[in-house]
C-alpha cells in the first residue's frame, strides 16, 4: 500500500503544480484538437470507472491525448496514452 503523506497532512498543489497540469492541458489540445474541457471529462470518466474495481494514486495519475502512426503506418490518428499506478485491486470484483 502506498502512503501519501501530502494528503495526509493537508498538502495542496503549489502554484507550480498547477501551472505545470495547465500547461499540459494546453499542449494535449493543440496536439489532438480537444478543448482542455473535455480532456477533464475523459479523465474523470476514467477515474470513475477504475476506481470501482481498483484504488489508484491519483496525484500520480496522468492521462494524455496524443497522437501517433495507424497499425498501417499511413497516417497519423489520436491515441490516448494514460498511466495509472494502482495501490490496491478490490476484492469485490474477482
Amino acid at each position: 500500500m502506498i502512503l501519501d503523506l501530502s494528503k495526509l497532512f493537508g498538502r495542496s498543489k503549489t502554484s507550480k503544480d498547477v501551472a505545470k497540469e495547465r500547461l499540459k492541458l494546453v499542449l494535449i489540445h493543440d496536439r489532438a484538437n480537444v478543448s482542455p474541457q473535455f480532456l477533464e471529462m475523459v479523465k474523470s470518466e476514467i477515474i470513475k470507472v477504475i476506481s470501482n474495481y481498483m484504488d489508484i494514486d491519483e496525484s500520480a495519475l496522468d492521462i494524455q491525448l496524443t497522437k501517433t502512426r495507424s497499425e498501417e503506418g499511413d497516417r497519423v490518428v489520436p491515441a490516448l496514452v494514460a498511466n495509472i499506478p494502482i495501490k490496491n485491486v478490490k476484492s469485490s470484483g474477482r
